[in-house]
């Protein structure tokens, strides 16, 4: 955000080269980096950007961090060229959430950037924070009126600019649309609409899946601070030698293979774990089924290594052992394959025992096709699951896309399930 040769960064992601290429092409002076909430989902960049820019932090006042921050009050201004910042305090998806609210040159109420307390269709969950002292509960009736006494009394026509869109682990009914105004989620947000706040409270915890493991980590490190990510980079972004390979596995690393899973089924080192790069959605699958404390070992394509452990570090990845990109050396005995089977040939008699697993969400069955008799278990779950199914049984996993089915797959092949056929998506 710019005025008059100054600039605030709000919510950075931890990749300090977007916006410092922005900063210089702009020719501005970057005077704070603003935080809405200790992020869960992702890491945020505000370290490094503060060491590379000098920019001061700012929180709101209930944040407690392990570096140095500013801590802004309730309603509290900053001046920022020819515009004026004011932060809200709007406690409920976490207890230091806030929103800066942005005034333009002639003092008019122009837009706010939310965070994760309100989204476009959808409001920040209640769950994430939770401990002794506070509830789910606690939160969601701090949400509630975080909502109906701060951010719905705001101008109708003002602009919002939310953390999160379409595909985010941080709500359940997101709109394609990724910008709105308060008049609009006024009429159109199923949470927004006139109701108690008991009911309220129940509305927004209903059918609320478990958040990815991997998001109380990011929210500890965005909390305690992280290494610089340059020098991350520097140390994880090397190839990987392979005479070390069973030595590794053998100590519990696990291998991430990121190519497209039309190649990883024609050939990956046994054990990997397919999670194409391919789809944005990429570092959140990784932190959904991985955990984070184990130690990678990287199988991708020539020259796509420093993209994939950037992308790893924006998520809390940083145990990376190193990348492969040749299985040359690699002893054919340790490379395997997945069967794939068209959609056609699912009912032939080589078929007639075996079981379907769908890994898609509760909420795709209720709005979408299913398949009779299949067994349900939502990928995020599959990895502490595994004892459910039986690993002598024919497997016929799919999901809507085939994105999540190879991945499922890869799980299931990497536990000892011989017999797993993933359904080919047309």
């Amino acid at each position: 955000l710019e005025s008059n040769g100054e600039a605030v960064i709000i919510d950075p992601i931890r990749d300090s080269n977007l916006y410092l290429d922005l900063v210089k092409t702009r020719k501005v002076k970057v005077k704070y980096i603003l935080e809405t909430h200790f992020h869960a989902d992702f890491i945020s960049g505000h370290l490094d950007l503060k060491e590379i820019l000098g920019a001061d932090i700012i929180f709101g006042s209930c944040a407690e961090t392990d570096y140095e921050i500013l801590k802004a009050d309730h309603e509290s201004v900053f001046e920022l060229g020819l515009i004026k910042i004011k932060v809200l305090h709007t406690p409920g998806h976490t207890p230091e959430s806030v929103c800066f609210l942005v005034y333009n040159e002639k003092g008019d109420e122009y837009c706010v950037f939310t965070g994760d307390t309100l989204f476009i269709g959808e409001v920040g969950r209640p769950d994430l924070a939770i401990n002794n002292l506070v509830s789910e509960f606690d939160l969601a009736g701090q949400l509630y009126e975080s909502l109906n006494n701060i951010l719905m009394r705001l101008n109708d026509n003002v602009i919002i600019y939310p953390g999160h869109g379409p595909g985010s682990a941080c709500g359940k009914h997101f709109s394609k649309d990724i910008i709105s105004t308060i008049g609009d989620q006024k009429k159109n947000n199923y949470a927004l609409q006139k109701m108690s706040k008991d009911l309220f409270t129940k509305t927004v915890l209903d059918g609320m899946l478990l958040p990815p493991a991997y998001f109380s980590h990011g929210a500890k490190m965005n909390k305690k601070g992280y290494k610089n990510t340059n020098e991350l980079l520097d140390n994880n972004v090397k190839k990987f030698l392979i005479k070390d390979l069973e030595k590794e596995l053998s100590s519990g690393a696990i291998i991430l293979d990121v190519r497209d899973g039309y190649d990883f089924e024609k050939g990956f080192i046994k054990g990997a774990i397919n999670i194409s790069k391919t789809t944005d959605s990429f570092a959140t699958w990784v932190g959904a089924v991985i955990p984070f404390h184990l130690n990678l070992i990287i199988v991708c394509y020539p020259e796509e290594e420093l993209e994939v452990v950037s992308r790893l570090a924006r998520v809390g990845y940083e145990k990376i052992l190193g990348f492969i990109t040749d299985f040359s050396e690699i002893n054919s005995e340790m490379i395997k394959k997945i069967d794939c089977v068209d959609p056609i040939n699912i009912f032939s008699p080589d078929f007639k025992n075996a079981l379907f697993l769908d890994v898609r969400n509760p909420s795709e069955l209720e709005t979408e096709w299913c398949v009779e008799k299949a067994i349900n278990i939502r990928l995020q779950e599959l990895p502490d699951r595994l004892g459910e199914l039986d690993s002598s049984k024919k497997y016929l996993v799919f999901c809507a896309g085939g994105y999540r089915s190879m991945i499922a797959s890869s799980i299931l092949k990497s536990n000892s399930f011989d017999f797993i056929y993933n359904i080919i998506c047309i």
